[in-house]
């Protein structure tokens, strides 16, 4: 299950945490953020990632400090770093864009 992060959070939930987190930066009104949200549970699930979520409207600084400018948009922290991260759509399993889980 994931958690929603704050820019009050953030440095705890994140940069601070033992092991690998995945950040995923989203917003309600987003649709593929919906749709690639199964996944990314299932990832974090099956690899032990912390799975944490932003949003991307209330959390403009976040956001903004690690150049997001597009969701959704997926970022892996290791030891408070930036390790990886992905702009382009995300991919089902199958490699298909979208409709996650279907």
């Amino acid at each position: 299950m994931s958690a929603h992060v704050t820019n009050a959070t953030f440095e705890e939930d994140v940069l601070r945490a033992p092991g690998p987190v995945l950040v995923d930066f989203w917003a309600d009104w987003c649709r593929p953020c919906h749709a690639v949200a199964p996944v990314l549970e299932r990832i974090a699930q099956e690899r032990n990632l912390k799975l944490v979520k932003v949003n991307y409207d209330e959390e403009q600084d976040i956001a903004e400090r690690y150049g997001i400018q597009s969701i959704p948009n997926i970022i892996l922290f290791e030891d408070g770093a930036c390790t990886a991260e992905e702009h382009s759509r995300a991919r089902t399993r199958s490699g298909s864009v979208g409709k996650a889980g279907r």
